[in-house]
């Protein structure tokens, strides 16, 4: 019993560092690829967006508009998004297990439309769980949660070629 005890202790410790460390990835077609940090995150304005759980409970949910992550590496929004080659452009989100979904960049634009998309790191005013952890996308007013991602590491930010 206490060899159990002692490798639940470590490996809860291990997993701190792991969140100290993390980097959330910006690649792709992008002028600037970016790696930020949990306390670079922090810095950046913040905004929340309410999302409900399976059994309908509701979670406020705290955390940086995806569009101001995107701008730091130079991703066009507003007047730069407006056209034919901008238009075909999407950010594909991959979250570390192996799950991704994808939004294209004109519905994340405030200039296009009135989506409050988030990468959220605060539930209900507390850290996100080591599960969810430690960055969840967040796409507020969505019949169903699909989108609203667990565990993500990167945006990779491409176009649709023809």
């Amino acid at each position: 019993m206490r060899n159990f005890f002692f490798v639940i202790i470590f490996s809860f410790c291990s997993l701190v560092p792991a969140q100290t460390n993390f980097k959330l990835k910006v690649s792709g077609e992008v002028a600037h690829p970016l790696e930020l940090s949990l306390s670079d995150l922090l810095k950046m304005s913040r905004k929340e967006a309410i999302l409900k759980d399976k059994e309908g409970n509701s979670h406020t949910f705290s955390g940086v508009p995806i569009m101001e992550v995107l701008e730091k590496a130079d991703v066009p929004s507003g007047k730069a998004l407006h056209g034919a080659e901008n238009f075909s452009k999407y950010v594909l989100i991959k979250c570390s297990d192996g799950y991704q979904v994808l939004f294209s960049l004109a519905e994340l634009d405030s200039s296009i439309q009135d989506k409050n998309v988030i990468i959220a790191d605060i539930v209900d005013g507390k850290p996100l769980s080591v599960e969810k952890g430690p960055l969840r996308i967040i796409a507020e007013g969505e019949n169903k949660p699909a989108r609203s991602s667990y565990q993500v590491t990167e945006l990779v930010i491409g176009s649709v070629k023809k």
